[in-house]
């Protein structure tokens, strides 16, 4: 292994818990309908949201890797079945209340580890983000600890997909073997990278169990604080 150039970093549930993030950001948007555009929303639960956003990816297949896609769609589906005009319109309520959705999806809490560990790991290293989700930086207030974010949206395809990989060693304008990736999921973010010739480093807050199907881990971390 030799010391990388690059070190990038999952978000959802490596710098933060995404799940109670997640159920915060639907309530916010749900609510915000129900006092805004009530009848977008007449009958129509957490569940129902999601399952609309599930249909939409089943029949939008090309873009089932970007999530803010999905989500957008999905909301402009409710207002067109409830005779919204122009329910997909850049203006129109649904877009708004994306706006609502991504402003709740991105008041995260850091787990206490993080922002030490990446001024720590800034001054010796360029960081850059590579996640699935739509996480932004900038709105999580640690924008100015990174390089680069590489998304499923801006690379075209989503962990592990090789292509999310190859898209954030052409940005930092390394070799594969240069950058170190960390990451929570297994299989997203460990075999992912080493699949396409990164070092990578499973972070495991939980003390989950590694999964017999993959080969294990080269490290494992409990925190960021023990990386290097």
């Amino acid at each position: 292994m030799i010391p990388p150039r690059v070190i990038s970093l999952d978000l959802d549930d490596t710098l933060w818990p995404v799940m109670p993030v997640i159920a915060a950001a639907e309530i916010a948007v749900l609510s915000w309908l129900r006092a805004h555009h009530p009848r977008a929303v007449a009958g129509v639960d957490i569940d129902g949201m999601r399952e609309m956003r599930a249909r939409i990816a089943l029949t939008h297949p090309e873009r089932c890797h970007d999530m803010t896609f999905l989500r957008r769609r999905a909301l402009g589906e409710h207002f067109a079945a409830a005779g919204y005009s122009h329910a997909h319109a850049d203006d129109s309520p649904a877009a708004h209340a994306m706006e609502v959705f991504l402003a709740a999806r991105n008041r995260v809490e850091f787990y206490g580890d993080v922002r030490p560990a990446l001024e720590r790991l800034r001054s010796k290293h360029r960081l850059f983000a590579v996640s699935n989700g739509n996480a932004d930086l900038k709105r999580c207030g640690i924008a100015d600890l990174f390089d680069g974010h590489i998304t499923a949206t801006n690379a075209g395809a989503a962990k592990p997909d090789p292509r999310i990989f190859a898209h954030l060693l052409r940005v930092a304008g390394v070799e594969p073997a240069e950058a170190l990736h960390i990451g929570d999921d297994p299989l997203a973010d460990v075999v992912g990278a080493m699949r396409a010739g990164l070092q990578a480093v499973w972070i495991n807050r939980e003390g989950r169990a590694w999964p017999d199907e993959f080969a294990p881990p080269p490290r494992t971390v409990s925190t960021l604080s023990e990386i290097m």
